[in-house]
C-alpha cells in the first residue's frame, strides 16, 4: 500500500537567516536616545561641561575669598588681643596713679624744704609715680593732660563751664582728673572744666559744650 503523505519540507536555512536579519533588534537599531546628529550632541555636552566648570570656578573663588577674609579677621583680632591685653589691668592702676599725684600735690613746697626726712619721702613717692608712668608708656599708655587745649569730646569729659573766663569758649581751663589712652583706644577720658567765654564774645566754632557726665 502506497503512503500518500508527502514528507515534510526541510527548512531553508537561508530563508531563516533573511527573516532574522529583517527582525528589528532592541539592542540599539531603533534606540530613541541616540542623537540624530553626533556633532551637535558633542557640542551640547561640551557647553554643559563648560557651564559646570565655570560654576565650580566661581564657587572656588568665593570659598577662597571667604577663607582669606576669615584669616585676615583672625589675624586682626589676634593683634588687637595682644595689643590691648593689659588694658583691664591698666585701668585698675589708674587710681593708683591718681592717688600718687594727689598726694604729691597736697604737700606744700615750704614743707618739703623744711624737713629733710619728709623731703626724702616725697622724692620716693615721686620716683614711684615716675616708674609707674614709665611702665604705662612701655605698654603704650599715654596720660592726657589737656589744660589750655580745645575741648574734644572724644578724649575729654566736661564737668562744668567756667563763666567770664578770659579764654575763648570751649577752652579747657581746669583739669580735674587726667585721662589715659592705650595706643589709639581711650581708657578713661580726662575730666575737665571748660571756659564759657565772655558774654559779648562771638560764638566759638566748637559750640556749646555738653557738661552732662
Amino acid at each position: 500500500m502506497i503512503d500518500d503523505k508527502k514528507p515534510a519540507e526541510a527548512a531553508d536555512p537561508e530563508a531563516e537567516s533573511d527573516e532574522a536579519a529583517a527582525t528589528p533588534d532592541d539592542s540599539g537599531a531603533f534606540d530613541e536616545d541616540m542623537p540624530d546628529d553626533p556633532l551637535a550632541a558633542a557640542e551640547a555636552r561640551i557647553q554643559q561641561l563648560e557651564t559646570e566648570l565655570s560654576d565650580l570656578r566661581d564657587r572656588s573663588l568665593r570659598a577662597l575669598a571667604d577663607a582669606e577674609n576669615t584669616r585676615r579677621r583672625s589675624e586682626r583680632e589676634l593683634a588687637d588681643a595682644r595689643k590691648y591685653a593689659s588694658s583691664g589691668f591698666a585701668k585698675d592702676l589708674l587710681n593708683v596713679s591718681d592717688n600718687l599725684g594727689r598726694a604729691l600735690e597736697s604737700v606744700p613746697e615750704e614743707l618739703r624744704e623744711r624737713d629733710e626726712n619728709f623731703k626724702s619721702l616725697i622724692v620716693g613717692v615721686e620716683m614711684v609715680e615716675k616708674d609707674l608712668l614709665a611702665a604705662f608708656e612701655r605698654q603704650g599708655i599715654t596720660k592726657i593732660e589737656p589744660l589750655g587745649e580745645k575741648f574734644d569730646h572724644t578724649y575729654h569729659q566736661a564737668m562744668f563751664e567756667v563763666p567770664d573766663s578770659p579764654e575763648p569758649a570751649g577752652t579747657i581751663v581746669q583739669l580735674l582728673q587726667p585721662g589715659y589712652v592705650m595706643h589709639d583706644r581711650l581708657l578713661r577720658p580726662a575730666m575737665v572744666a571748660v571756659s564759657k567765654g565772655q558774654p559779648d564774645s562771638p560764638p566759638d566754632d566748637t559750640g556749646r559744650v555738653d557738661t552732662v557726665a
